[in-house]
């Protein structure tokens, strides 16, 4: 494809190329063949497209010389940057336009895309999608914190949301596989990169909204409005919105879907009567059952996962999919009906152990002071009358930090017994991590500390008896725990739900 072709299909600008010095000086060779797409300099091949992005460490415009020395034919970058010899796209949004030109390459992509983003269930909900829109006869993969979950359960980590070379190679790759439906996670930093950009997305789904990433985004506000870009601008003209109705930020978030001209269609307590309501849940053994209303009709599911946003993110995913559904797609009794067969996503309120005294013991990837609440919440109905609720439970090194604190404050108040730990350290001092922790648990006798996180996992595991629940709550599915920062990061081999079991032994 030439790079004249690729910029039109963009809505960029391609008048200048063609002529002797192209969109700047292209050294002759202004409307190019393009070969691939790189953002990064090592990557680049005679034909390439690079993309020169100023970031937070790292400038990419200083890798420019580099990329056209390896063959790029044409640099993506702010209007200010020194390109000489391949095409300069200049761009004051450089991120946006090189998304936008990377979509018209990577081609074909699945037909029916959904995107998730909030603070919490994100991970849950597409791999939920992609588990309903399997049973339910279609070839479907999900993309997020866990990788890519192809229709054969098999999996490649990855990022929340990968770079935007990544992210559209995968979309394609899952295309010549045969998947037709792809659900992903989009982060708020995906949103604000334009990491995920120029596929048509059918519909987004909002989760929640709470405290994280204020190491990245200044304010709560400027947080809500990256998430709130999946609603102004990702989603397709004329798509759906999946709002789940009992966040605080609901009607906020139904307020952007509805002057995008989005449907709504809303879930939860609070739900609109086009929406799916929960009108009752009751924990079982094992799970809970759930009375629903849509349509006009009830329904009972019988979820086998425990935990109100356990149920939530369920009931999202089961939204996505109707609200994509045409008219010879999965009718709502069928959707209900595969719910009741969902699997557990890893390290989600994951059951990794039963200790010799027979409590059980769970992994959750709980990391923010509501995360951790709602974790807590959801054990707490399964807990014996006479039995304790330990949770062991930390936090991450170079983040925000203003959740240290109300993070121990939730664990002195909602726990029966807790011992702060280490999470991922990364660049700080670790004890320094556990001591801003324990300031909001101060004066509380059922919260302790120890230092490392597999003593911690061992001694609550050990201290756990019958009609005991132990929760392990921050790292979820990670298999690594992360010390240092830049070129000095090491990642030491860690998987809390292996040590649990483990430890169980």
């Amino acid at each position: 494809m030439r790079l004249s072709a690729i910029m039109e299909r963009a809505g960029l600008d391609a008048g200048g190329l063609g002529d002797a010095g192209g969109l700047g000086d292209a050294g002759g060779a202004s409307d190019a063949a393009v070969t691939g797409f790189a953002i990064d300099h090592r990557k680049v091949a005679p034909g390439t497209i690079f993309g020169a992005f100023q970031g937070a460490s790292v400038n990419g415009e200083d890798f420019i010389d580099a990329a056209i020395a390896s063959g790029a034919v044409a640099i993506v970058a702010r209007p200010g940057a020194r390109v000489t010899g391949a095409v300069h796209v200049a761009d004051p949004m450089p991120r946006r336009a090189f998304a936008r030109m990377a979509a018209q390459f990577f081609v074909p992509v699945p037909a029916t895309i959904v995107a998730v983003t909030g603070t919490n269930g994100k991970t849950s909900t597409v791999e939920m999608t992609r588990q309903i829109w399997r049973m339910c006869g279609f070839s479907a993969a999900s993309i997020g914190t866990l990788g890519v979950t192809t229709p054969d359960e098999s999996v490649s980590t990855g990022l929340t949301t990968p770079d935007i070379v990544t992210f559209l190679s995968n979309m394609t790759g899952l295309a010549r596989e045969g998947v037709t439906h792809v659900a992903y996670e989009a982060s708020s930093h995906g949103l604000s990169q334009f990491r995920n950009e120029g596929l048509k997305v059918a519909a987004g789904a909002f989760t929640n909204l709470s405290r994280d990433h204020l190491d990245y985004h200044d304010t709560m506000e400027e947080y809500f409005a990256a998430k709130m870009r999946l609603f102004d601008e990702v989603v397709a003209d004329g798509g759906k919105a999946v709002i789940w109705a009992d966040d605080l930020h609901s009607d906020a978030a139904i307020d952007h879907a509805r002057r995008r001209g989005l449907s709504v269609l809303s879930i939860g307590n609070r739900a609109g009567e086009d929406g799916i309501r929960l009108n009752g849940r009751h924990p079982t053994e094992l799970g809970q059952e759930l009375a629903l209303g849509f349509g006009g009709a009830e329904y009972k599911v019988r979820l086998p996962l425990i935990g109100a946003y356990q149920a939530a993110n369920a009931l999202m995913a089961a939204g996505l999919v109707l609200a994509t559904a045409d008219a010879s797609g999965p009718a709502a009794a069928q959707v209900f009906d595969a719910m009741s067969r969902l699997q557990p996503v890893r390290g989600r309120l994951e059951r990794a152990a039963i200790n010799r005294a027979g409590a059980p013991a769970y992994v959750d990837y709980a990391h923010t002071p509501e995360a951790l609440e709602a974790a807590i919440a959801a054990l707490r109905p399964h807990v014996g009358a006479e039995g304790r609720l330990i949770v062991v439970f930390g936090a991450g090194g170079d983040r925000d930090a203003g959740k240290r604190a109300p993070m121990g404050a939730i664990a002195a108040r909602d726990a029966d017994a807790a011992i702060v730990t280490d999470d991922n350290p990364r660049g700080e001092d670790p004890a320094h991590i556990r001591t801003a922790v324990m300031v909001g648990a101060e004066g509380a006798s059922n919260v302790t500390e120890i230092a490392g996180r597999r003593d911690a996992i061992a001694a609550a595991i050990r201290q756990a008896g019958r009609g005991d629940i132990v929760l392990i709550a921050g790292k979820g599915h990670e298999q690594g725990q992360v010390y240092g920062r830049g070129e000095a990061t090491r990642v030491h081999p860690f998987d809390d739900v292996t040590v649990a079991r483990e430890c169980a032994a």
